[in-house]
């Protein structure tokens, strides 16, 4: 069991962020717009946003559990917990949201050179560069280990030659971590290679996806001889599975966590029910619909639960385990169910695209039923969340 952290430590995190933290950035997000992403065409909502980065990365807070060496705070798992629940308690909104920080870091961290951490953890703690991820493809989805984007060594160089799909905000990001064939006649899984890539390079071109909900964070990426240097290789070739497998497990969690915080950020179910539907002798005058709404908030809870547990486990340095896929599997389903809710609450002003007699809440409410279609593929389908947990959780034979 570890040891609660001092009050002295508690007393003064609290006074930091009553100090740091902007009353601005103590509001629920308003939207995608809110949000920041950093990179070097990243752009702030505020200048109250720019600070409360700016403050949060210098005390190392955007990655509090990573070494001071590398932009970290060097907390422990106990440390960090109360970091994360006093933002909470004071409504403190991320002051960065990062693939880098939820995903490739904490690979790095294991797998990489010390060159490799001293040159991308500091500037990925600090929001100047801003990654994306190279992993899914026309012809390797589900079936990752089918990629066929190929680097060839030449010199002290790959030479990168494919395509990757669905690579979420390509378009804005700066650097890609990269899944690439390296080893020809080897299987599969044992010729995959795990590289890093500037976006900036010459033979990399991008183009975003239109999805049905009107907007898109996907993108497909090409690689048309793309030379990248050898030293951007993380761990030895031929080594990406197992990297692959690793930071999978930190996706999965990052999914889920993020679906948690923005579920935080909304106008309770129930309130508005209580809005639109109306109210009957003190309770929601809908029966079904009040025994679905409570259900999915019991479901809620028990998600909060899950993905607590699960953050207990990374922050003990222990790596994320195979509850990742529970919490991943349940959340994204769960949100889906919470979508259907929301436009069942708004009755026919939940389905307008756009024009008149729509407000502008009943609109992203739409938009966002539609784009939560995608929350069971992206990230790992559950289908493939269920075989894990089939194989590592229940025992189950292949």
């Amino acid at each position: 069991m570890t040891a609660a952290p001092a009050e002295a430590f508690v007393a003064e995190l609290r006074a930091w962020l009553e100090a740091n933290c902007p009353v601005s950035q103590r509001a629920p997000l308003g939207g995608e717009a809110d949000e920041v992403w950093g990179g070097r065409r990243g752009r702030f909502p505020s200048e109250d946003a720019r600070l409360w980065l700016s403050r949060a990365a210098e005390r190392g807070f955007t990655a509090p559990t990573w070494p001071r060496e590398y932009g970290g705070a060097g907390l422990g798992p106990a440390e960090a917990r109360v970091l994360d629940e006093e933002m909470r308690r004071l409504g403190c909104r991320l002051p960065l949201r990062s693939l880098g920080i939820w995903m490739l870091g904490p690979v790095l961290l294991e797998f990489g050179d010390e060159a490799q951490k001293r040159r991308h953890l500091p500037p990925m703690a600090r929001g100047e560069i801003r990654w994306c991820q190279g992993y899914s493809e026309p012809g390797a989805g589900s079936d990752l280990a089918s990629l066929s984007t190929r680097a060839v060594r030449d010199g002290e160089c790959f030479v990168v030659e494919g395509q990757k799909v669905w690579t979420s905000h390509a378009d804005k990001a700066d650097w890609m971590f990269c899944l690439v064939r390296t080893e020809a006649g080897a299987s599969k899984h044992e010729g995959i290679s795990f590289l890093l890539i500037d976006l900036e390079s010459p033979g990399v071109s991008v183009r975003p996806i239109q999805l049905i909900s009107g907007s898109s964070p996907f993108c497909e990426t090409f690689f048309d001889g793309v030379r990248v240097p050898a030293a951007n290789l993380v761990g030895r070739a031929g080594q990406g599975w197992t990297i692959a497998k690793a930071l999978l497990g930190h996706e999965r969690e990052a999914v889920a966590r993020l679906r948690d915080a923005r579920t935080d950020e909304e106008e309770p179910l129930e309130a508005l029910a209580r809005r639109t539907v109306g109210m009957r002798d003190g309770v929601l005058a809908e029966p079904i619909l009040r025994d679905r709404i409570a259900q999915a908030n019991l479901d809620f809870l028990c998600q909060k639960l899950t993905l607590r547990r699960s953050a207990e486990r990374a922050q003990a340095g222990r790596g994320p385990g195979p509850e990742a896929s529970i919490a991943k599997l349940y959340g994204t389903e769960l949100n889906q169910r919470r979508r259907d809710l929301r436009v069942l609450c708004l009755g026919t002003q939940g389905l307008g695209w756009e024009g008149e007699g729509y407000s502008a809440e009943e609109l992203a409410t739409t938009r966002d039923w539609l784009r939560s279609r995608a929350n069971t593929i992206e990230g790992g389908t559950s289908e493939i969340q269920l075989n894990i947990i089939a194989k590592r959780v229940l025992g189950l034979p292949d």
